[in-house]
């Protein structure tokens, strides 16, 4: 399967976080075979003082949906992300890893991706 992931962090070293994220994509999900340039943005539904730094990627695997969400959010977790949003209430993060086009069986964590800038303007660049 081919799944496009937005991946955002705005706490601690933000790139050097997302490539730590995207090697171990690599080494724990599969190949990624195309990557968005960092997109710099305001936070979105919050207020912070900490801009977010984000990229789209695509990456290659067997795993289906619900074994890709336990395997990006295992990711989350090893790079310090101990708590979700929850309620549409946001907050700062290390690190951020969604699934961002639709899938049958999973409800995804953001529905409205094609309206968030830092979402859609990585995603053009790689599709």
């Amino acid at each position: 399967m081919v799944y496009y992931l937005s991946l955002g962090a705005n706490l601690g070293e933000r790139e050097q976080t997302i490539n730590a994220a995207k090697q171990m994509m690599e080494q724990q999900i599969g190949p990624i075979t195309r990557c968005s340039s960092f997109y710099y943005s305001a936070p979105w539904g919050f207020e912070s003082e900490h801009a977010f730094c984000n990229i789209c990627c695509c990456v290659e695997t067997a795993m289906k949906p619900f074994e890709m969400l336990a395997a990006t959010q295992a990711i989350e977790r090893a790079l310090g992300r101990h708590h979700k949003s929850v309620n549409g209430h946001y907050s700062d993060r290390t690190i951020d890893i969604d699934i961002t086009l639709d899938s049958p069986t999973l409800t995804l964590p953001h529905p409205l991706w094609q309206q968030r800038d830092f979402v859609s303007v990585p995603l053009k660049e790689i599709k």
